[in-house]
C-alpha cells in the first residue's frame, strides 16, 4: 500500500445516503458486466450440423421472426439432451491461421440491447426470481437519481470471446472496446460533455482496464470520470483450472460437468482468467496429481496434460502477455471486494484423473475469485505514486452476492454518490 493515493476516510451509510439524495447533475455511469451476466442470442444456418435429433435446427421451437432464439441464459441447458446442442452452439474455434476465435460452424450469435441496461437485469426475464443479475444495483442507482437510457447506460458483450496481445488479431472482443468507447463518447455527449463513471463487474473489470490502457492519456482525462470495478479476477482464478481440467456446472443443478467441459475449454475468456505466473508465483503449487504438480507458470504443460494441447499455442502468444501486463491507466480506480468465502486454492486429482472433480483445498477470496488476485492492483501499483487506487473490502460477500446484498450495495452507491459529489453538489 506504501505509495498509493489511498483514500481511507469511512462516511456513516446514513449521512452517505442523505447527501446521494441531495445530488444532482450525475456524471453519467455505464455498466460492464461479467462474464456470465450477458444475454445471448443465435441463429442457425444451413451450415449447421446437429450432434443428435435433439440439436436439430427445430430446437429450440421458440425463434423470432428472422431465426433468432435466447442461447444464454437457456433453461433447457439443464436437461442432459440439450446440454449437449447448448455446447455445441456455445463452442469456439480457434483458427490457427488467422490466429484468432471465431463460432461454430454455422452458428451466429449476437449480444441483445447494447447501450441499454435491460438485458442486464435479468439472464432470462421469463424467468426473474431464477435468473436477476443487476436488478437490484440498477434499482439502487435509480434510487439516487440514476435513469436508464439518459445518465445511465449497459455495455453488455458476448463474454465467451476475449482480448489478444499487441500484434495479435480479436475481432470480436476489439469490436467491443470501438462500442464501448463510443458509448462513453455519446453518454458524455448527451449530459453536457461531463466525464464518465465506468462501473464493471468481474471480467468486464478487465475488458475495462484494457480499454483505458489502449487509448490516450488525453482521451481518458476529458472522457473517464473513475473506474469501479467489481470482484475483478485480475490475476485470474484456480477455479479456472478446475473448469479446463474437469468441467464445471457453476453451481446449476442437473448439468454434467464433462457435458459443458469442451465448451468451457473452447472460451477465449475462461483462458485469459487463467491464473497469472506474475501474482500466483512459480513456488505456489495450485493443481496435483499423483505424478505431476503444476503452478501458474506451467499452464502450458497443465493445458497439455489435461488433454487441451490445441489450448498452449493461443495461450502463449495471446493470452500470457495480458495476463503479465496491468499498467495503471492514471484515472482514479476503486476495487470493491468481498472477502472471507472460502474460495479454491489447490485441487488434487487421484488416479481416476481429470474426468472426476478433485479434493479442493479452500482459501481466501470470494468464493470466485482468489484474494491475491482480488488485490492484485493494490500490490502491483503499490509504488505508482500517481495512480489513485481506492480498495473497499466486504467481509463476507460472494462474487455475486457483490450485487445484491444490502450492506454491498450500501458500499457500491455510496462510493458512487462520493464520486459524485466530488464534482458539483447542489443542497437541498
Amino acid at each position: 500500500m506504501q505509495g498509493l493515493s489511498i483514500k481511507l476516510a469511512i462516511i456513516p451509510i446514513a449521512m452517505m445516503l442523505c447527501l446521494c439524495q441531495a445530488i444532482t447533475n450525475l456524471h453519467p455511469l455505464i455498466l460492464v458486466p461479467g462474464s456470465g451476466g450477458n444475454q445471448l442470442e443465435a441463429r442457425l444456418t444451413t451450415g449447421y450440423k446437429p450432434l443428435n435429433l435433439f440439436c436439430d435446427r427445430w430446437y429450440p421451437i421458440s425463434k423470432d421472426k428472422e431465426g433468432w432464439f435466447r442461447l444464454w441464459f437457456d433453461p433447457s441447458v439443464l436437461l442432459a439432451p440439450f446440454t449437449k446442442c447448448f455446447a455445441q452452439r456455445m463452442m469456439l474455434c480457434y483458427d490457427r491461421d488467422l490466429d484468432d476465435y471465431r463460432n461454430a460452424p454455422g452458428v451466429e450469435t449476437r449480444v441483445p440491447e447494447f447501450g441499454s441496461t435491460e438485458s442486464l437485469l435479468y439472464l432470462d426475464p421469463h424467468l426473474k426470481q431464477l435468473t436477476a443479475y443487476m436488478a437490484q444495483l440498477i434499482e439502487s442507482l435509480e434510487e439516487i437519481g440514476y435513469v436508464s437510457g439518459e445518465t445511465l447506460f449497459g455495455a453488455p458483450y458476448d463474454f465467451r470471446y476475449g482480448l489478444a496481445a499487441e500484434g495479435h488479431p480479436s475481432h470480436v472482443g476489439s469490436k467491443f472496446l470501438r462500442d464501448l468507447k463510443d458509448l462513453i463518447e455519446k453518454a458524455s455527449a448527451s449530459n453536457g460533455g461531463k466525464p464518465v463513471i465506468l462501473l464493471s463487474h468481474s471480467l468486464g473489470g478487465l475488458y475495462v482496464l484494457q480499454l483505458l490502457n489502449r487509448n490516450s492519456a488525453s482521451w481518458r482525462q476529458r472522457f473517464i470520470k473513475h473506474f469501479v470495478a467489481l470482484s475483478a479476477p485480475w490475476g485470474g482464478t484456480v477455479q479456472e483450472m478446475l473448469t479446463f481440467a474437469s468441467g464445471s456446472s457453476f453451481g446449476v443443478p442437473l448439468v454434467d460437468p464433462l457435458l459443458v467441459r469442451g465448451e468451457q475449454r473452447s472460451s477465449e475468456s475462461n483462458l485469459w482468467l487463467m491464473p497469472s505466473p506474475t501474482l500466483f508465483g512459480p513456488g505456489k503449487v495450485l493443481v496435483f496429481t499423483p505424478s505431476e504438480a503444476y503452478s501458474a507458470h506451467d499452464i502450458p504443460q497443465f493445458l497439455n496434460d489435461i488433454g487441451f494441447p490445441e489450448g498452449v499455442i493461443p495461450y502463449k502468444s495471446r493470452i500470457l502477455p495480458l495476463t503479465e501486463e496491468l499498467r495503471p491507466p492514471n484515472v482514479s480506480v476503486t476495487c470493491i471486494i468481498g472477502t472471507g468465502v472460502k474460495t479454491a486454492e489447490t485441487l488434487f486429482y487421484g488416479k481416476a484423473g481429470f474426468d472426476e472433480q478433485p479434493e479442493v483445498v479452500y482459501g481466501d477470496g470470494d468464493g470466485t475469485v482468489n484474494l491475491v488476485s482480488l488485490l492484485a492492483l493494490e500490490s502491483l501499483w503499490a509504488n505508482e505514486k500517481s495512480q489513485p487506487l481506492k480498495v473497499i473490502r466486504i467481509a463476507g460477500i460472494s462474487h455475486t452476492s457483490i450485487l445484491e446484498d444490502n450492506a454491498a450495495l450500501d458500499q457500491i452507491i455510496g462510493e458512487v454518490s462520493s464520486i459524485n459529489s466530488q464534482a458539483e453538489v447542489h443542497f437541498a
